[in-house]
């Protein structure tokens, strides 16, 4: 089932190409961009060129706007959604022809097609730039700069793209010795080679306008090339500045009486809408809609990988895809699956394999050699999740409609432009052909902070040893560092200080964990000290999922010691030789309404942070729970089971325990999840007015069923209610159940009445 059928992948999808690759003649293979550096390989320094390859590509640019447009439906990080954006590249704007020119002036009949986001500024072109791989460069190159042309090529084919348009390297180039025309304004410019164009993106051609791009301006510095400003930011002259400027404004020097293209004085946009009006009534350009996002290459020159279904007659090298009935395609064993060294991949070694026949026509065909990527397994493998055992289909329908979309991805940030991106396109064309039922495979995505090591306490000394408080040593000269034990620190305010001078503030910081800085924790040894379910419920108590977090010895000891008080509260205290009771301490009585409301309470808090993924505050919500149960007199076995499951994600292997301890014969893991009563989240307790004689003078807290006695005896032992009452003849009391309690006293300089 690894294999892919491209016998349903429409011919939009997937295609052969000739594509430049980075090529390393001493490894025999094709290298990503990110394997090579300064023209070598990353691994063995060994020199790499750019050569064009026969690869197999799928034509994700084919769903570049339905990717784009659906990342809004996603509960995905904004941050992860921006990477996306931005890898994907949208951008609108506008080819441009450029006549090219021969030596008497005029045209050759031939045009460069320019991609440009700002068609405003076509009046400051002073230049064109082609890639080294562009496809016309050959024929446009004059014989006395056809030396110099060759040689650049050579040297840009040993660089990456990453390399070619790293912003921070001077730009290099080379003039062609030809000519084109700009269409707005029929000026003759000089058209020049340079590696930060790439044939890959756009026409692999810019029009270049120095006063108005920082690139363009440091290669038209460094070649003397004019520069025309055409843009004046807000209410300046920008004609007078030594810099680029990139910004939008308006529009000057951009008109022409010999082709009619009038702009000055319009604001860049509306000035970009009239230059494509203008280009498209004129035939000299159209409206264009690009993306930085390129066509997926998906072949790679290695043994391990899916082989790719596809088979080449011999006789007219038509490539055809293997029916159904020869799928599963698997590898050939091969006892030689190096690098070739000549560009063909391993599996051309097994001949025997490779000579085949058409099972159609029957006609003698060569098996392609190239394999997949590890991607042909790991953009749907959480569809096989959902079906495992079908051995006919991908996934069933039904199943697929019941468990799919994912509903939660939990993975790191650096699978944002690969793996989530490639899956996402794998998905839409499973949708297209009616394999899925939703457009996307992941309805949220979460990225999980990592566990940094413990904290650096570091103090500064100067040159004779005294020490230098953190915050003014800026104003200090060379200083040295210090580390500092954790028990000689304290904490003050916001900062740490040294305990034995607290003037002294120290440098805290948290490091992720290497071996280079000794800082890392071996899960195995916190596993032997505290058990599995202690580093469990630490890392989940340490902080919020999403983020980034210290390690602490001393917190996994105080998850350690809940753990204790949950045991003990359940099992019972330990008998004198260390030992315990089997069963538990639970009694089979009904509980009290306060025990359910602390219960209930605890199940919603630990469910609604389960939900956020905010586990730590969810362990926050069990620990109050057992702290307020330590003070019952009885435990009621539902209320220990109840917690117990609420106990169960975060510490499995004692939460178990304790679940056949309470009588339970079966695994807890079937049982259902606690539900929070909302009869039982009511606060019980409701505030009561009470007044004297008429007056308010305070209030009680009284139950919901409490009684004017009850009400009575609470407003007398009221600090601030009592003075009006103690001592005092009661005349009469006025109770209304949950409103409020009148208590009328009789005057203590009350008058009798003269007889």
């Amino acid at each position: 089932m690894d294999t892919m059928d491209i016998s349903s992948a429409p011919e939009k999808r997937i295609g052969l190409s000739e594509v430049p690759v980075n090529w390393c003649p001493a490894l025999g293979t094709v290298l990503a961009n990110e394997e090579v550096i300064d023209g070598v390989s990353e691994r063995g320094g060994h020199p790499v060129i750019r050569k064009p390859m026969r690869q197999w590509m799928l034509r994700i640019t084919e769903y570049a706007d339905r990717l784009l447009r659906d990342l809004e439906e996603l509960d995905w990080p904004e941050s992860l959604k921006e990477m996306q954006r931005n890898w994907i590249g949208k951008s609108e704007g506008a080819e441009l022809e450029f006549p090219v020119l021969a030596v008497d002036g005029r045209e050759r009949g031939v045009g460069i097609t320019v991609y440009t986001t700002r068609p405003d500024t076509i009046f400051g072109a002073t230049y064109l730039v082609l890639a080294p791989e562009h496809p016309l460069l050959e024929s446009l190159v004059s014989t006395d700069q056809a030396k110099y042309v060759e040689e650049y090529k050579e040297l840009a084919s040993r660089k990456s793209d990453l390399e070619r348009t790293e912003l921070q390297k001077e730009k290099t180039g080379v003039f062609t010795g030809c000519y084109a025309k700009n269409p707005a304004n029929g000026v003759a410019i000089p058209i020049w080679v340079a590696d930060y164009v790439l044939g890959s993106y756009g026409t692999g051609a810019i029009m270049a306008v120095p006063a108005h791009d920082t690139r363009d301006h440091e290669f038209a510095s460094k070649y003397d090339i004019p520069i025309h400003w055409v843009v004046k930011p807000d209410d300046e002259d920008g004609s007078s500045q030594g810099k680029a400027y990139p910004g939008d404004g308006i529009i000057m020097n951009s008109s022409s009486s010999a082709t009619g293209l009038d702009i000055n004085g319009l604001s860049s946009k509306e000035a970009s809408a009239k230059v494509i009006q203008w280009a498209e009534e004129t035939r000299n350009g159209n409206k264009k809609v690009n993306y930085k996002l390129r066509d997926w290459l998906f072949a790679r020159q290695r043994y391990w990988g899916e082989p790719i279904p596809v088979i080449f007659l011999d006789d007219n090298s038509e490539s055809v895809s293997l029916p159904e009935s020869e799928l599963p395609l698997t590898l050939p064993e091969l006892d030689d699956f190096t690098p070739t060294g000549t560009g063909d991949p391993p599996l051309s070694k097994a001949a025997s394999w490779v000579q085949t026949v058409d099972p159609i026509s029957g006609k003698p065909a060569r098996r392609e050699t190239n394999t997949m990527p590890q991607w042909a397994g790991s953009c749907w493998y959480y569809l096989r999740f959902m079906d495992p055992e079908n051995s006919k289909e991908l996934v069933n329908k039904e199943k697929e409609r019941y468990w799919g979309p994912v509903d939660v991805y939990v993975g790191g940030a650096e699978h944002a432009v690969l793996h989530l991106l490639y899956a996402r396109f794998w998905h839409k064309v499973l949708y297209d052909i009616g394999v899925v039922s939703t457009k996307e495979p992941f309805k949220c995505v979460i990225n999980q902070g990592i566990i940094l090591g413990e904290v650096q306490y570091t103090a500064l000394k100067d040159t004779n040893g005294n020490f230098i408080s953190a915050d003014s040593a800026t104003m200090s000269g060379d200083l040295c560092q210090e580390q500092i034990p954790e028990e000689k620190v304290m904490k003050s305010g916001e900062f740490f200080v040294l305990k034995e001078n607290p003037s002294i503030r120290l440098i805290a910081r948290a490091y992720k964990m290497s071996k280079s800085k000794g800082n890392v924790i071996n899960p195995e040894d916190v596993v032997a000290e505290y058990g599995a379910d202690s580093l469990r419920l630490y890392e989940m108590f340490m902080g919020p999922l999403r983020d980034s977090k210290p390690w602490n010895t001393s917190g996994i000891e105080g998850v350690y010691r809940f753990m204790g008080r949950v045991w003990r509260l359940i099992v019972g205290s330990p008998l004198s030789d260390g030992s315990f009771n089997d069963g538990t301490i639970a009694v089979d009585e009904d509980p009290t309404i306060e025990q359910l409301r602390s219960l209930h309470k605890c199940i919603e808090k630990v469910t609604e942070e389960i939900e956020a993924t905010r586990f730590n505050t969810g362990i926050s919500a069990m620990m109050e729970f057992i702290n307020a149960a330590y003070k019952w007199d009885r435990h009621p076995r539902s209320i220990f089971e109840a917690f117990v499951l609420l106990l169960s994600p975060y510490a499995p292997h004692m939460a178990e325990e304790l679940w056949f301890r309470l009588g339970n014969s079966n695994s807890l893991a079937y049982e259902p999840f606690p539900k929070a009563n909302p009869a039982y989240l009511k606060d019980s307790k409701t505030v009561l007015p009470v007044q004297v004689n008429g007056k308010t003078r305070g209030t009680i807290q009284v139950e919901e069923t409490c009684t004017e006695d009850e009400a009575f005896r609470l407003a007398s032992t009221d600090e601030k209610l009592s003075k009006y009452i103690d001592g005092k003849t009661i005349k009469k009391k006025i109770f209304v159940p949950g409103k409020i309690l009148n208590v009328i006293v009789v005057p203590e300089n009350a008058k009798v009445g003269q007889r």
